[in-house]
């Protein structure tokens, strides 16, 4: 092979691995949207038996691939979502779950990828429908998975002759080239993040006829399984001892598995022969098998299994506590709200706590404490989805008048708490954008003016925290003294906003150092108006847990006889007209209330709630 032929080649492979591994990128995430929050509700089912778990996980790895879906069973751990033995089952169904991806891309329909794409092209461009939309993106993806295989086989074919040396080193007659295939084989798919882009190079190098043995696939795919782990472990890095976990018994799992089948070989090398004569199918069948029989050994000795886990990563660090979203207290609907309130705490002192890791970035920024930072905010994301869904369910159960209204308070608060973990991740950004510029810096008494009102700021946020305490007859009492403490902050911030002005005017420090204490100002401010309208959420009537209903049990649901449609055409001709201001008009009454008469003034209370406070009643 001359050198352009050598240059041609490599770039074709890395092309058509490209191809490979984006479309297994848009076929998954496409998937896991058109699944939507149907995916959350098999989640809160999977908890509930170890089977249920690794159904699952099945479901999830075929959707995700193993290293991402673990990846996300590692946040839910983080999150406090799930518990470490209840995500070892679907840990293990992942698996199971990738390696049936696969086997649906070895099948020999590579001829029809351009009907596939096609297809799907049609489904995304010409269906309104999104999930339909979706679909086709997927198809696509789908589509593009046999491109690049076909490019891959394609572009070697030729050059089998000059390639076949190097790869007769991937043997597994000898056990010495057998382990050392499997390293290379696990180093290559930890390079590359991903166990089915190497497995689908496998497929493809079977298809040019470079593979011709049974063994040189088998070390490939054994290799792999133990490569992919290298993605779930990179992401629980910065997660809780609980999420690093997970990974680490995804890694016990395949290493484990890995190692029964190299101590069997000959009975792993006879059954795959037996299943088919074709070695593009013995290859993936094998793949599937191996993860199924892994998880048929292992599934049984869980709890040992478990126990191994914790025993290999010890730690003084506390795992999260578990969630109190349980699906049981919906016959107890009380006992459901106060849970909800309870995973609401949650959030408030992560809230808390990404203060104090701000705090500390503002004075040493490191990149161990800002991955930290952003850890928390994806925990927040997941508890208030958790949240959401739990809210929804829930309302699907008799309710009485007052809890249907303190499901409301709480959903607003939820979506007030998420959006106060977003200005903390944005005031850990401008940080990072902020070290190093010396210009910058701040003179030590405008600095202590700000790291005032960022003191009082944290105070308001661990009030906000405390509200949350289902056992407290005292919402209200509490809901005041976060009131309080927000107009001490709205002063300090006005003070310092002036000094910050005069600081400006002065030259005493350059526009760029000014420009970030907008910033953080700014983002400040927004967090204590959430919480300032979190606090009327908590000081309305309706925001109260009944301890003695807790063993009520929920009466059936009411049925409810859904209203007749209205009449579309009526209110878009409504829409499109100006809103009289005649009182002698006709419409008057039925487009605006008519003006209170001023025998009975209406004054606003001194603070009144800002628009986005929720009502007392809807």
């Amino acid at each position: 092979m001359s050198a352009q032929d050598i240059f041609m080649l490599l770039f074709q492979v890395l092309g058509g691995l490209s191809l490979f591994i984006y479309g297994m990128n848009v076929m998954t995430s496409s998937l896991r949207e058109a699944a939507g929050s149907s995916l959350r509700t098999i989640l809160a089912r999977a908890t509930q038996s170890r089977v249920h778990g690794s159904v699952f996980g099945t479901m999830f790895g075929f959707l995700a691939h193993s290293g991402a879906a673990v990846a996300a069973l590692a946040g839910f751990v983080n999150a406090g979502v799930m518990t470490l033995e209840q995500a070892i089952a679907p840990v293990f169904g992942a698996n199971i779950g990738t390696s049936v991806s696969m086997l649906m891309i070895s099948f020999r329909i590579a001829d029809y990828c351009w009907v596939v794409i096609g297809i799907g092209f049609l489904l995304d461009s010409l269906i309104p429908s999104e999930r339909w939309s979706k679909l086709g993106r997927a198809l696509i993806g789908f589509g593009l998975l046999f491109l690049g295989m076909e490019v891959i086989s394609t572009g070697i074919a030729p050059h089998k002759d000059a390639l076949e040396p190097w790869l007769v080193l991937f043997r597994g007659d000898v056990w010495t080239y057998r382990l050392l295939s499997v390293a290379f084989s696990a180093l290559l798919t930890a390079l590359m993040t991903s166990s089915g882009a190497m497995i689908g190079l496998c497929f493809a190098l079977i298809k040019a006829g470079m593979f011709t043995e049974f063994e040189q696939a088998a070390v490939v795919i054994l290799g792999a399984h133990i490569g992919t782990c290298i993605v779930p472990i990179v992401a629980a890095l910065p997660m809780s001892i609980g999420a690093w976990r997970v990974a680490i018994a995804h890694l016990w799992f395949n290493v484990l598995h890995v190692i029964l089948f190299l101590v069997i070989w000959p009975v792993s090398v006879w059954s795959a022969k037996a299943i088919s004569p074709d070695l593009l199918a013995q290859a993936a069948y094998f793949n599937t098998y191996t993860m199924v029989v892994g998880t048929l050994l292992f599934l049984p000795f869980l709890r040992h299994f478990t126990k191994l886990v914790r025993v290999s990563t010890p730690s003084k660090e506390p795992t999260p506590a578990p969630s109190f979203l349980d699906d049981k207290l919906f016959a107890r609907p009380e006992q459901a709200l106060a849970g909800v309130v309870r995973e609401l705490r949650r959030m408030a002192e992560i809230c808390v706590d990404s203060m104090m890791l701000n705090g500390e970035l503002m004075l040493n920024f490191n990149r161990k404490t800002h991955r930290k930072l952003l850890s928390n905010e994806e925990i927040i994301n997941e508890v208030r989805e958790a949240v959401s869904d739990y809210l929804g369910r829930l309302t699907k159960h008799y309710l009485s008048r007052r809890q249907t209204l303190f499901l409301q308070h709480l959903d607003r608060c939820m979506k007030d708490i998420e959006r106060i973990g977003d200005y903390l991740t944005h005031l850990g950004e401008t940080t990072r954008e902020r070290t190093g510029n010396p210009e910058a810096l701040l003179p030590e008494d405008l600095f202590n003016t700000w790291f005032n009102l960022f003191r009082t700021a944290k105070h308001v946020t661990s009030l906000m925290a405390k509200s949350f305490d289902p056992d407290s007859e005292t919402f209200q009492t509490t809901a005041l003294a976060i009131l309080r403490a927000r107009d001490a902050y709205m002063v300090q911030s006005m003070d310092a906003k002036a000094d910050y002005a005069d600081a400006i005017r002065n030259r005493r420090i350059a526009p760029i150092a000014g420009y970030y204490l907008a910033r953080y100002i700014e983002d400040l401010d927004r967090m204590v108006r959430r919480i300032k309208s979190i606090a009327f959420a908590v000081q309305q009537p309706d925001f109260r847990v009944k301890a003695y209903k807790f063993r009520r049990e929920a009466e059936p649901p009411l049925a409810y006889e859904p209203p007749h449609r209205v009449d579309p055409g009526k209110y878009l001709a409504l829409l499109q007209k100006d809103i009289p201001y005649d009182e002698d008009d006709d419409d008057l009454p039925e487009l605006i209330p008519r003006k209170i008469p001023s025998s009975s003034p209406h004054k606003a209370p001194p603070d009144e709630p800002p628009p986005e406070s929720p009502p007392t009643a809807t």
